[in-house]
């Protein structure tokens, strides 16, 4: 059993889905390693590192050669699989819902193609989901990118020629990036507030030591998706909500927002009147800005002024820690093919629960369900 690690070719992208403890681990299941050359440079990893745990390093078209399992951070283009095994599984993120016809290139190639961000959020899959691992750095990242942006100190200090006032920060989408920024601002010394479409989450954010910001008297609106995410809100809860954030919104000097509904347009959070009722000086990180914005005004991969508000909208945010994110990412993509490693097959064979929740084509078709409804 053949693991090909490739080297990410996507714009932007630094992480790399093997790291060389992941290396080893694989190889002691049973596989054989091989790393395109160069795949950890912008993670920090050289290729002598990979040698050294045990696996083949050498050029693109030798590490594909008879692979029967591709691990990518970002799918890679089935057409530069060149010399990959038939039936092969590429395990990878692949957006399956804004780039279909890479999936459709996926099944005509008769690939099996593995999308880890479908991964179910129950018990047993939590040490393989990815967006939880990535989402967590993208939430510590998001607050350390506001204070790069921000011109001002975000704790209280008090000194002889005066006090400075802590910044106020608002979270607006409690999942794991929402909380992961929480605990970030409240360890900076800001003064932290939060709100989501869950009420679930209140306690977790005063168990953190910020203020829960929630809509009250809307009778029967709880948010509650399904798989651990939000869900859209009724019109009767987006109009009460955006009452109570715009008079809070006002006094703020940091919003982070990170609401995403899979296979939809992220919901847009705040508007650009909004905006305009900040004080010159704020900062706002939009991490949803890939998926069309939680924040109107927001352009993916730039940081745009408006009214004197920075509106930062940084593209692939966990690729922007590249070491750790590497480390998370390829220690769940291991835990994946750990779980199912069958030791007399000599290879990782998929239960129906999670293999058809992940799988996007199989047997030169798309067979997700996702997909097809």
């Amino acid at each position: 059993m053949k693991i090909a690690v490739l080297k990410e070719q996507a714009d932007g992208e630094r992480r790399v889905a093997a790291t060389p403890e992941t290396v080893k681990k694989l190889i002691a299941l049973g596989a054989v390693l091989a790393v395109e050359a160069g795949a950890g440079k912008t993670a920090s990893i050289a290729d002598a590192a990979y040698a050294d745990a045990g696996a083949s390093v050498a050029d693109r078209a030798a590490t594909l050669a008879g692979a029967d399992i591709v691990l990518g951070v970002q799918g890679p283009d089935p057409a530069t699989l060149v010399g990959v095994s038939s039936g092969a599984w590429v395990v990878a993120s692949f957006n399956p819902f804004g780039e279909r016809d890479r999936v459709e290139a996926y099944a005509a190639a008769g690939y099996e193609a593995l999308a880890m961000e479908f991964m179910p959020r129950i018990t047993r899959a939590q040490s393989m989901d990815i967006l939880s691992s990535q989402s967590n750095l993208s939430g510590y990242k998001a607050v350390l990118d506001a204070a790069a942006e921000y011109g001002r100190a975000f704790p209280m200090m008090m000194t002889a020629a005066g006090t400075i006032s802590a910044a106020k920060a608002f979270v607006m989408g409690v999942g794991v990036a929402g909380l992961q920024a929480i605990a970030t601002a409240r360890r900076l010394g800001a003064q932290v507030s939060a709100t989501d479409v869950r009420a679930a989450t209140r306690e977790q954010i005063q168990s953190l030591g910020a203020k829960p910001i929630f809509v009250e008297n809307v009778a029967g609106i709880e948010g509650e998706g399904t798989g651990g995410y939000a869900g859209e809100m009724s019109p009767e809860y987006q109009a009460a909500q955006a009452e109570l954030v715009s008079g809070h919104i006002a006094k703020q000097d940091i919003v982070i927002t990170t609401a995403l509904i899979p296979g939809r347009p992220a919901p847009r959070l705040i508007s650009a009147a909004q905006v305009a009722s900040m004080k010159p000086g704020s900062v706002i990180v939009d991490l949803a800005v890939e998926q069309g914005g939680n924040v109107e005004g927001s352009v993916a991969g730039e940081v745009v002024v408006v009214n004197g508000v920075k509106i930062v909208g940084h593209r692939n945010v966990p690729s922007r820690l590249a070491a750790d994110a590497s480390a998370l990412f390829s220690r769940n993509l291991y835990n994946f093919l750990n779980a199912f490693w069958d030791k007399e097959a000599g290879k990782p064979v998929l239960d129906a629960e999670i293999g058809d929740a992940i799988r996007l084509t199989q047997g030169g078709k798309i067979v997700n369900p996702r997909l097809l409804s």
